[in-house]
């Protein structure tokens, strides 16, 4: 069995770059590894975040917002595959990563700009945090083996339309 490495990159990775490196390392069974970096890191996660994460029984240790510089360095692990998850990451010019890897824009809105009262951005973490979740779903379902390279470029493409 393969293990596919999948690098989520947003701006200040802090919020939903850094869920879906949780959602995938949980859902991924084994098969998939998920790694998160941002162009600008925001220096922390948000603490909302990292509240939604626990409160949904996953794992947040070892989480931290970090420079895409560092998975970009020739000792980092190969990434199979690059998922932009805000529209800002998805405009910038990204480090080269070796190897080729598969990517797409898989754009969320940012929860962290979210203003109001405390059920208001909760429930925005929450909306964020279904749909990275409906997504990388779909991508630990997809028959990898069975999908040649365009075929698979498509797919993870249409992933990204996919809401709840």
């Amino acid at each position: 069995m393969s293990l596919y490495n999948v690098l989520f990159l947003c701006t200040g990775n802090s919020a939903r770059s850094i869920m879906a490196e949780a959602i995938l390392n949980q859902l991924g069974g084994g098969r998939f590894r998920g790694y998160s970096a941002g162009s600008q890191p925001a220096g922390q996660v948000n603490p909302h975040a990292l509240e939604l994460l626990e409160r949904n029984g996953y794992r947040t240790d070892g989480l931290r917002s970090k420079s895409w510089d560092e998975l970009a360095r020739p000792d980092a692990p190969p990434m199979d595959f690059v998922l932009t998850v805000c529209d800002k990451a998805a405009g910038e010019t990204c480090p080269f990563w070796p190897g080729q890897p598969m990517s797409a824009h898989w754009g969320v809105s940012d929860p962290a700009e979210v203003r109001g009262d405390e059920e208001t951005v909760k429930r925005a973490f929450a909306d964020t945090y279904m749909i990275l979740n409906r997504r990388i779903a779909l991508l630990v379902n997809l028959p990898l083996d069975k999908l040649d390279r365009l075929a698979l470029q498509s797919e993870l493409r249409n992933i990204g339309k996919t809401t709840v």
